[in-house]
């Protein structure tokens, strides 16, 4: 079935304006300041809205209704983690990366262990970056393509497209306040899609509720200490620690921080993104919860190619979802992925400029960083629309083994902060120490996994369910790192400041020295 002209009309309307969006912060887009942090200027609100465009990918609007759909409530779990990691550490962490780093998070890793650190910090980021950005443009092509006329390799290319468009020439502050845009449409299309289907359930909402609750379909998970299923406690640990790198080592939410008008006003965004995406998600699930009700109550064979839960929302709009309200939800999924995606491109642009162009030119002019940077993300975007749609016609071993690859190599990272910023007593060659454990670790559980599909040990096979193993892998690199410290001397003390403890003692307020300037001087 082909878009219905109301539909495209919505979902042209929105292009248009994150088109507009771009060119309207164009010319200010002077300096490498500008370009990735908007001078330090967003306001909190504008921060909080784009943090929940930034979290909510266009993964999320396939997989929590599919899970809802088919299976009980328990992706919830980990999601909850969002407010609880930033509870724990967001008063100290946001304040923290204000002084202690320029533009780049991994600019800190250099500070505490040298250069190597910064390294592994940027490869690690932009490995697992640019492999979920090629997964989530090649799920929303998939997904368009189902509900619509055209095709894969189009939809590609035309997200990627409009995404570089506007990114490249509208720097941070276009993809701050086009995923402002994108928040707001992404509520309407949510909202949009679960009143009409609470309102068209067989019975009403409350024949859908009681069938529901009679099926446990709100079940949260198995309470059981079992390591190797998807329990709560292994789903709380995922989410923790998935959450706990996001907030304090990852380039996306970092760089949002700086951009934020004032330690305060990057607080109360953090907070607000994070409240905010409880409801999204919980609303997902409602939707999945209410899809199967409709069909369970209503009798409507779903078609024998539907062989999945994550197929079945995609079907329900395309076959009942009215006209407006289907393109406000295709709108507000093209603008989930474009969230993600610019978000991305940004950020992998900084990182090549500021932790690898500039050590190799040190004293390039901040004009020709800048024309750099936008270098990488039209390249970036190319590479990403080119996995993507290989993606798309193939699964080949290649292609698994690059995502497989990049598990391995992406990991640790919130270990690697904690072991920075917690211990005075760890130096750089226990962190290298550590770094190589953490590697040699995930490299075993990852291809030894689901009883040795990749590489089969036998009894040697990783025993545990695969959401532990990110989690593993932070322990690991943070535990290995600090107890290999003690084998070496630390061969420069001013490696040993920037931490927690020398931090508390340097914000005093009768201490003047800004942590960044005490970077500079040691």
């Amino acid at each position: 079935m082909g878009l219905r002209w109301l539909d495209s009309v919505i979902i042209s309307a929105y292009l248009i304006a994150v088109l507009l969006i771009g060119l309207r912060f164009a010319r200010r887009q002077t300096t490498i300041e500008t370009y990735f942090v908007a001078k330090r200027s967003i306001p909190s609100w504008a921060l909080g809205i784009s943090m929940l465009a930034t979290i909510i990918s266009a993964v999320t609007f396939i997989a929590y209704p599919g899970a809802g759909y088919a299976g009980n409530w328990s992706l919830l779990v980990p999601g909850i983690m969002v407010v609880v990691v930033p509870a724990i550490v967001g008063f100290v962490v946001i304040p923290f990366y204000r002084q202690a780093v320029g533009i780049s998070t991994y600019e800190y890793f250099e500070k505490r262990f040298g250069y190597p650190a910064r390294i592994y910090g940027s490869l690690s980021f932009a490995l697992g970056t640019f492999s979920k950005m090629a997964f989530v443009v090649y799920l929303l092509a998939l997904t368009i393509a189902s509900m619509t006329s055209l095709s894969v390799s189009l939809v590609i290319v035309a997200v990627a497209a409009l995404t570089v468009v506007y990114t490249l020439i509208g720097g941070l502050e276009a993809v701050i306040w086009a995923d402002v845009v994108q928040g707001i449409i992404l509520w309407g299309g949510v909202l949009g899609c679960l009143g009409y289907l609470l309102w068209h359930q067989p019975g009403g909402p409350s024949a859908a509720w009681h069938v529901a609750q009679l099926n446990h379909k709100f079940d949260m998970g198995s309470t059981s200490l079992v390591f190797s299923k998807p329990t709560i406690v292994v789903l709380s640990i995922y989410g923790f620690f998935w959450y706990l790198q996001k907030y304090t080592a990852d380039q996306t939410m970092v760089q949002r921080y700086l951009a934020a008008k004032s330690d305060k006003a990057a607080l109360k965004g953090v907070f607000l993104g994070a409240a905010l995406c409880i409801p999204v998600w919980t609303f997902f699930m409602l939707l999945g919860t209410q899809l199967w009700a409709f069909y369970k109550l209503s009798g409507e064979q779903l078609p024998t190619y539907i062989a999945k839960g994550d197929q079945v929302f995609p079907y329900f709009i395309r076959t009942h979802i009215p006209p407006g309200i289907a393109g406000l939800f295709i709108a507000a999924l093209f603008g989930a992925a474009m969230a993600t995606l610019s978000s991305d491109l940004n950020c992998l642009a900084l990182v090549a400029v500021e932790d690898f162009y500039r050590k190799l030119y040190p004293h390039a002019a901040d004009q020709r960083r800048l024309r750099v940077a936008k270098y990488f993300v039209a390249g970036c975007g190319l590479l990403t629309a080119a996995f993507a749609i290989r993606l798309s016609h193939s699964l080949e071993t290649a292609l698994s083994l690059w995502y497989t690859i990049s598990a391995i190599v992406a990991g640790g990272l919130a270990g690697l902060f904690l072991l920075a910023f917690l211990s005075d007593r760890a130096n750089r060659y226990g962190c290298y120490v550590g770094i190589f454990a953490s590697v040699v670790f995930t490299s075993w559980a990852t291809l030894t996994l689901n009883g040795g599909k990749i590489i089969d040990l036998g009894q040697y096979n990783f025993p545990l369910h695969d959401y532990t193993i990110a989690a593993i892998g932070h322990v690991v690199l943070l535990s290995v790192g600090y107890f290999a410290s003690f084998l070496f001397r630390n061969p420069d003390p001013s490696l040993e400041a920037l931490t927690l403890w020398s931090w508390r003692r340097r914000s005093d307020p009768l201490n003047h020295l800004s942590l960044a300037q005490y970077g500079e001087k040691t």
